[in-house]
């Protein structure tokens, strides 16, 4: 499955991990402001914000999982198989099909502002991209410097949340995500106090006690928590390095490693990249799951006036550095 979060310090961030069992062709991908999008129901956008990201490119389409656009906004779509339902195209409302739908927020909308208003008139639908790729369930978080949303499709409609805890991983619905969060309410990076009773002498034997009971198995409902706490007690520098690092350093106490997440016979979930972009100056840094090195491709780097999708693909090899 996958975990998303944002991050602030003097920039913001905003990235997610990609677990999965394997990869279709993951690129780092710029579309540039005149490459022309051709929605199924919508018709052409042929200018827009710029976009980076990580995408699938099928017939010189992205299709993105997570990306960001050239005003500071955020987007990533993250698996929430059995809950997610699409509508049907309705006459006369915004019908975006669901592979469209990040190109859709992030080529208009500078802000969560601005995403909300245009969902209030879309219909989010499930046309396929092609017979070999249907629409995928998923929820999806938008985020920029001021705060963050959920969107969810499901049977009774489409659900845009609030999302204070700046997190989003996939199963269950968000509300009961955060509800969970209550079970965790006494937890703290601070050392407990013997609050059990005053009759029996308990001490502290162990640093890090006051956040035991935390969750560290790898379901999602496990790792919303695990990262939601790691995120708002994560302390860091404001410089770009200091920010990078922390920000995969959360992103890291949920990773998952090869052998721990069985999906089949002889098959696992890993941690196939995980993501930071820095939204404020146009960033996207990665690392893959045989890779730890941090790479970066900047977006103002290219030529974002052009009308050809740019596209990276990912360094996966480790690169080792030897001291002696």
């Amino acid at each position: 499955m996958c975990t998303a979060a944002t991050y602030k310090t003097k920039d913001f961030y905003f990235g997610r991990t990609l677990d999965y069992e394997f990869s279709y062709g993951d690129e780092v991908t710029i579309t540039p402001r005149n490459y022309k999008f051709v929605f199924r129901h919508m018709g052409e956008v042929a200018s827009h914000y710029a976009i980076i990201g990580m995408a699938y490119v099928v017939a010189d389409y992205p299709l993105y999982y997570d990306a960001i656009n050239e005003k500071g906004l955020g987007m990533a779509g993250l698996n929430f198989v059995g809950n997610a339902v699409y509508q049907q195209v309705e006459e006369g409302r915004e019908n975006v099909a669901q592979f469209e739908f990040i190109p859709w927020i992030l080529s208009q909308c500078a802000s969560v502002a601005e995403a909300k208003e245009r969902l209030e008139g879309m219909n989010l639908v499930g046309t396929f991209f092609s017979e070999q790729l249907p629409s995928a369930q998923l929820h999806w978080i938008i985020a920029d410097k001021d705060g963050a949303i959920v969107v969810e499709c499901m049977s009774d409609g489409l659900h845009v949340y609030d999302n204070p805890a700046g997190v989003l991983t996939n199963n269950p619905p968000f509300p009961q995500q955060m509800f969970q969060l209550n079970n965790y309410m006494h937890l703290s990076p601070r050392q407990p106090e013997n609050a059990f009773s005053k009759e029996l002498p308990l001490q502290t034997y162990s640093r890090g006690m006051g956040a035991l009971g935390l969750p560290g198995d790898l379901s999602s409902a496990s790792r919303f928590a695990k990262v939601a706490f790691t995120r708002l007690h994560a302390v860091s520098g404001e410089s770009e390095i200091e920010s990078v690092s922390q920000f995969f350093h959360i992103l890291g106490s949920v990773e998952q490693q090869r052998g721990c997440c069985e999906v089949a016979e002889g098959k696992y979930e890993i941690t196939i990249y995980t993501s930071c972009c820095n939204a404020t100056k146009g960033i996207y840094y990665y690392t893959t799951y045989d890779n730890h090195q941090i790479t970066a491709v900047d977006m103002h780097h290219e030529d974002l006036d052009g009308s050809q999708l740019v596209h990276y693909p990912l360094c996966k090899s480790e690169n080792i550095y030897t001291q002696n």
